[in-house]
């Protein structure tokens, strides 16, 4: 690795007397500015090979022509092999978010249908995050919607539970799921195990794409209980029949040639991009998605696909195969990279005829229209920006606005609220929440919790971005309160130095209606827009959001501190031995003041936790 630039070049000067080092050995390369920002990180097969073409000194565009020439150092590293240099590469970019590299900014996971096997009767649900519980998964599913939407259709088809083990133990009567038949109530026995592996097998075989064959074993099963003239369970089998037919319809398109892929669809327009993802599994389309990475004008096609492809799945397991529509510039590198970390091959096609190329050709249209929306809506914020500052008096149209609220009943379970919007609206992933930690703080006292969620805030700020360069400092604070708010807000940035954020409170009129607010700005007088002014109506958006994620982190903070018990602190003590004790004992206050010998009775808990709980609850 080369960490120190030659003293006194620039540019392809510098680019050139780093040629002097490089041999053609596999890896990334990093190229940084005066200041040690890193402005773009690539691979190379042959490290000398590609560096060597920057050193050019014509032949660029105007994009490389500017990294080029903000040069100041580089960094390089080694690796063993090509595919090594692409997964490091795509690691880094998404670390260090060089400016002149292909970036994808929403990057969530996506939730998948859990059919849980930790139980006799396994339990269906909605799954995200990491694989760890034992059962089967199937997904991705484009949104949480999609997921809920499928749950709801395979409860009226196959019955499924979805309480939770807890819940399950502790029925002794069906629940409403089984009155409107959602559930075959297995909790209390109305159906046999054995019947009801069958439906969890029949569920699997559907999510697996296998729906024909069931949807003719329940037409059969339909046709002899009419013929045993069991009508009341033909009418059940033939509404079960129809929801799995609306399953089918709600997912659109069906192909019946592609079992398990992703369909990628790429539109470039005016230096934007949209990249739009089917995701095609057990031949059923499980939803799509759209997402808008960062791009150049002057950035062609194969560039942009290759980089979302390294990037999405960096963090997410690939399908057997990637249908795409347009050729990326190294796609046999992409397979092997992709297929080592999936552990069977990946296989990346650019159809041009038939069904995948109808798919791709779809996928491509969807991402053309979500591009003219997207463009559409960034036109309309651009001009909603442009009234703010002027509304507010500011320099120029702010392209960081933070919004701030607190939440809490009487002081209790009190949380603070950032909510961040920009030129491309609402920016979820910068949210945060703060719980408010101050002992000496009076229950209810919202100045103190604003100053306390502030104080951390610009700790924070200052200690990760002190030179104010990485797009996280806001030009705009807006306070849900009036003159009172705004003093002591700005009596805290005085003391932090910061004195050049504008801050506006908003604040109810005295009818605390909407329409009717306040603006106040130290200094000045407080006055209010016109009712009908557009800007108003995008302020009063940015407060009721922030006020319903501030409401939000309340209730589920509140709604934690309503199931804790003092089983949460005993050591050793998880969420599955919690469970087993309050199901033995029945309470909390049972389960302090159980004898050691009962302790070690329940399932689960060895005699030296049970030592351990006892203990907890007995020294003195």
């Amino acid at each position: 690795m080369t960490d120190a630039a030659p003293a006194q070049l620039t540019g392809h000067t510098l680019i050139q007397d780093y040629l002097k080092t490089l041999d053609g050995s596999p890896g990334v390369y990093r190229m940084l500015d005066a200041q040690a920002r890193v402005l773009y990180v690539g691979k190379a097969r042959n490290l000398r090979a590609r560096v060597s073409n920057y050193a050019r000194m014509t032949g660029h565009s105007g994009r490389i022509a500017r990294m080029i020439s903000e040069t100041a150092s580089m960094m390089f590293l080694t690796t063993k092999t090509e595919t090594e240099a692409l997964l490091l590469e795509q690691n880094l970019i998404k670390q260090l978010k060089p400016r002149y590299n292909v970036l994808l900014r929403d990057d969530k996971s996506f939730p998948n249908i859990l059919v849980s096997k930790t139980h006799a009767f396994p339990q269906i649900k909605k799954h995200r995050g990491a694989k760890k519980e034992k059962g089967s998964y199937y997904g991705p599913f484009a949104s949480a919607s999609a997921v809920n939407r499928t749950l709801n259709q395979l409860q009226r088809v196959f019955q499924l539970r979805n309480c939770t083990d807890a819940m399950f133990e502790s029925r002794t009567r069906p629940c409403l799921l089984y009155q409107i038949k959602r559930c075959s109530a297995p909790c209390v026995g109305r159906i046999s195990a054995e019947d009801y592996a069958t439906s969890v097998q029949d569920a699997e075989r559907f999510l697996s794409g296998k729906s024909t064959a069931i949807q003719g074993k329940l037409a059969t099963q339909m046709a002899a209980a009419s013929d045993a003239m069991e009508f009341e369970t033909a009418a059940a089998l033939r509404d079960r029949i129809r929801a799995l037919t609306q399953v089918q319809t709600a997912q659109g398109i069906n192909p019946r040639g592609v079992s398990e892929a992703d369909i990628i669809a790429l539109h470039l327009e005016n230096g934007q991009a949209c990249v739009q993802v089917f995701f095609i599994r057990g031949n059923q389309n499980w939803g799509n998605r759209d997402f808008y990475p960062r791009v150049g004008a002057d950035i062609d096609a194969p560039e942009v696909l290759e980089a979302f492809l390294g990037q999405f799945y960096d963090t997410k397991e690939p399908p057997r195969q990637l249908i795409l529509s347009h050729p990326i510039e190294s796609p046999d590198l992409m397979e092997q990279a992709l297929s080592q970390k999936l552990g069977r091959k990946v296989e990346i096609l650019v159809p041009q005829r038939g069904e995948k190329a109808e798919l791709v050709a779809g996928a491509a249209r969807n991402a053309r229209e979500s591009l003219a929306r997207k463009m559409s809506e960034s036109a309309t914020q651009a001009k909603l920006l442009r009234g703010v500052a002027e509304a507010f008096g500011l320099d120029a149209p702010p392209t960081r606005i933070e919004v701030y609220d607190n939440s809490h009943i009487q002081g209790t379970n009190a949380v603070g609220a950032m909510i961040v919007a920009g030129q491309d609206g609402f920016l979820k992933s910068q949210y945060r929440k703060f719980n408010i930690r101050g002992d000496d703080l009076t229950p209810g006292d919202d100045f103190g919790m604003m100053k306390e969620v502030l104080t951390r805030r610009f700790t924070r700020l200052l200690k990760e971005d002190p030179d104010r360069d990485k797009g996280l400092w806001p030009d705009l604070l807006l306070i849900d309160g009036g003159a009172g708010q705004v003093s002591a807000v700005r009596q805290i940035m005085e003391e932090y130095g910061v004195e050049d954020i504008p801050m506006v409170g908003v604040a109810k009129g005295v009818d605390r209606d909407h329409g009717k607010e306040e603006f106040h700005r130290p200094g000045s007088r407080p006055f209010a827009l016109r009712m009908n002014d557009p800007v108003l109506y995008f302020i009063q958006r940015l407060r009721d959001e922030a006020h319903r994620f501030a409401i939000g982190t309340h209730r589920a903070k509140r709604a934690k501190a309503v199931s804790a018990t003092p089983l949460d602190d005993v050591p050793g003590v998880g969420a599955t031995r919690k469970r087993a004790l309050l199901a033995h004992f029945g309470s909390a206050k049972a389960v302090s003041r159980a004898n050691l010998a009962d302790l070690k009775a329940v399932a689960g808990v060895s005699d030296t936790l049970a030592e351990t709980i006892y203990n907890y609850f007995h020294d003195t």
